[in-house]
């Protein structure tokens, strides 16, 4: 009985050596990965915000790619994928992307549209007659805008945390009975209420537009065309070689394994994990038009404007802004033991990836750092 409390310290004190290795390996980590057309000072300078970064958020792994010129030129992984098992992380590791599993589904949903198997302003019953009729009708293009009406998550409106998020869902319809009973939180077209219970809608919307289920839709037309291999739904249960642990940094400061979360109930929302370097290669096929034609991705950047309420910087399943005199598409993500961001310049024909695998430590911010250094750019106010 008296053994337990000896045997805490040793336990957390290894948690903290396993940390203080995984930035010692962070270099080396770094100099194994592709070196195309980043020069070795920009690369340098990279390498110590990421490992600036990783110190000040205490983040066990990183997964960091860099698009110029249209293509991958360099990715490296930082840090530890594994504590336990002290396993490092590389650019191949496969990280929760939280909600830049969005933009995938909407780069999905506007190639059905493009080739006129989906009509963006159409009732989803057309589509997914599974969801109840409500008050007014809702469409596939104030979905992918967050002006669907749909709620977010806990039934109160408040809350990070679903209230399934350890119950095991069979698909996307499955998964409606969450929400689909609910009331709407406004009228659909009104305001900006970020939803992602409305992206499984969305993925219903494709299913029945393609005749296909949503997992094997995204993987035969995105994820092949884009060259993406290694991304897939973040099944619970599977075993799926160099899938990252995912962790979260208590009030005291102490790493811990997140809490448990089955994706299954948000797979188009956020549900799919993926590595810097297949989201370098969907960025570079949404630079080269591969996946959607030029006129489709500008009207997939188009910022939707709400009737009421506060205007948003969200087009159709992307945010569109300016960032340092540039106009930028990309997202960012969250969800228990991950943080993630990607950022796409089309002006210069570039972007960048940043995954986490700790909740909470706002990757966005590294990830405009390293724009900066790539693109030799200064802070401006738009």
């Amino acid at each position: 009985m008296n053994k337990s409390p000896r045997l805490a310290r040793p336990n957390l004190f290894r948690t903290h050596i396993s940390y203080l290795l995984a930035l010692l390996v962070a270099c080396a980590s770094a100099a194994s990965a592709q070196q195309k057309s980043i020069s070795a000072e920009k690369r340098s300078a990279v390498e110590k915000v990421v490992s600036s970064f990783m110190s000040a958020n205490s983040v066990p792994g990183i997964g960091v790619a860099v698009v110029l010129e249209g293509e991958p030129a360099w990715s490296a992984g930082f840090g530890m994928a594994d504590l336990e098992n002290f396993v490092p992380a590389n650019s191949s590791t496969l990280f929760r992307l939280g909600s830049i599993s969005k933009p995938i589904t909407a780069t999905a949903i506007l190639q059905l549209w493009e080739r006129g198997k989906l009509d963006l302003d159409a009732p989803v019953q057309n589509y997914c007659p599974a969801f109840p009729q409500k008050e007014w009708p809702i469409t596939a293009r104030e979905l992918l805008g967050h002006l669907g009406g749909i709620r977010h998550y806990n039934s109160d409106g408040k809350g990070d945390i679903p209230e399934d998020s350890a119950r095991h869902f069979a698909g996307v319809q499955e998964s409606l009975q969450i929400f689909a009973g609910d009331p709407l939180v406004a009228k659909p077209g009104t305001k900006f209420n970020y939803s992602t219970y409305g992206y499984t809608l969305l993925g219903c919307v494709l299913e029945g537009a393609a005749s296909q289920k949503f997992v094997d839709y995204v993987r035969d037309n995105v994820f092949r065309p884009a060259g993406m291999e290694e991304t897939q739904p973040d099944d619970f249960f599977a075993v799926i070689q160099h899938r990252a642990r995912w962790y979260h940094k208590d009030k005291s400061g102490v790493i811990r394994n997140a809490g448990v979360l089955d994706s299954s109930y948000k797979i188009p929302g956020g549900g799919l994990i993926s590595s810097a370097d297949d989201m370098a290669r969907f960025e570079a096929a949404i630079l080269a038009d591969k996946l959607v034609q030029r006129a489709t991705r500008d009207l997939m950047w188009t910022i939707l404007k709400p009737t009421e309420g506060k205007p948003s910087r969200y087009a159709l399943g992307w945010f569109v802004a300016e960032k340092f005199g540039l106009r930028t598409a990309g997202h960012t993500g969250g969800q228990q033991g991950t943080d993630t961001a990607f950022i796409i310049v089309p002006e210069r024909r570039a972007g960048v990836v940043v995954l986490a695998n700790m909740d909470n430590v706002n990757t966005n911010l590294l990830a405009d750092e390293i724009l900066k250094i790539v693109l030799d750019l200064k802070d401006k106010t738009p």
